[in-house]
């Protein structure tokens, strides 16, 4: 009996002795498995840190981006707007900056570059609303998938190719039409087809690309239950395309608007190739510039004062591209805050 307990006390013993080293065992695993969470932790932090410092930092260099564009063109294009003087270069209507009695009237350029970019948004953007629609909602799949890349590869093509199709094709075309419509005129001057709309026809073109992409993505974003609870409540497909998919996606094909908008207020080479780049009144068969135009047709050989002007022109564009953008961002975040 007494050996039993003895034998039992051993094997009690050797078993608190091995439960006492489990749970050292434990408690060391516990220790260095919190050990790595902390040391995790801390080089997780110091990664946060550094990405957050990337992203202040291009986040800054942005502002300082525009800043600096902001101030360069106030420098530089407010001397010449003082010394001919605001109102003459802004509602003047002679444009003679090479006359022995220069003047420096540009009305009549602000003017073509507002209807020239109103009209082609006009004209463009529904067709590229429409076109969004059709590849989301009404193409079969492997049509659509046909129409797609051509749209994106639209966007890829250089303005200039652009350009250089309109002038030979777009402008005999124009030219045509100018001289049945002024058949036995004796006062219109000839274009030759280089017109404002042949430069509003080519703007419209050129920012297809954009709108299409854009809306076409805002339309896939939409909720599909919209369409099934429209259809479900006996609405056909246009009606549901109509009253319920655009404008649920109107904040994304606004945004589409204001970048089109944005590159047609901006294009210079293929309008300069088109438009037949002549200071006049903007009727539909006249020759006329754009405020694009109108510096990169000069600044090569300008000098003196006549430079200082174009850069005011590059000063009243810089100006006129941000009040669109403030209005149109601001219309944009209106509706999405109503949506």
């Amino acid at each position: 009996m007494s050996m039993k307990n003895e034998q039992t006390a051993v094997r009690a013993e050797a078993g608190g002795t091995n439960g006492q080293a489990s749970a050292a065992a434990a408690g060391c695993a516990a220790a260095d498995g919190g050990i790595t969470i902390v040391a995790a932790h801390r080089a997780g932090s110091a990664k946060e840190t550094v990405w957050k410092t990337v992203f202040t930092a291009c986040a800054a260099a942005a502002i300082l981006a525009v800043f600096c564009i902001t101030m360069y063109m106030i420098l530089k294009g407010l001397p010449g707007a003082i010394k001919v003087g605001i109102p003459n270069l802004l509602f003047g209507t002679e444009w003679q900056p090479t006359a022995a009695n220069p003047k420096f009237g540009i009305l009549n350029i602000i003017l073509t570059s507002i209807v020239g970019t109103g009209l082609s948004v006009l004209i463009g953007v529904p067709i590229g609303i429409l076109t969004a629609v059709f590849i989301v909602e009404v193409a079969p799949k492997r049509l659509a998938n046909v129409v797609q890349p051509a749209v994106e590869l639209l966007a890829a093509i250089p303005s200039v190719i652009y350009g250089l199709i309109g002038l030979m094709v777009l402008n005999p075309w124009m030219y045509g039409i100018e001289k049945k419509v002024y058949a036995g005129s004796t006062t219109h001057q000839f274009t030759g087809g280089a017109n404002l709309l042949s430069a509003v026809i080519v703007l419209a073109i050129m920012i297809l690309p954009t709108v299409i992409n854009i809306s076409t993505s805002s339309l896939r974003a939409v909720p599909s239950y919209l369409k099934s609870s429209s259809l479900a409540l006996g609405a056909t497909k246009m009606q549901t395309i109509f009253k319920v998919l655009i404008p649920a996606a109107k904040s994304g094909i606004l945004s589409g608007v204001v970048l089109g908008i944005g590159r047609a207020l901006g294009e210079a080479m293929a309008i300069c190739l088109v438009s037949g780049n002549s200071v006049n009144i903007p009727l539909p068969f006249n020759s006329v510039r754009f405020l694009t135009t109108a510096i990169v047709s000069e600044m090569g050989y300008a000098e003196g004062l006549h430079r200082e002007v174009l850069f005011s022109i590059g000063l009243v564009l810089f100006v006129f591209i941000m009040i669109i953008n403030m209005v149109l961002t601001k219309l944009v975040k209106k509706e999405t805050a109503e949506a």
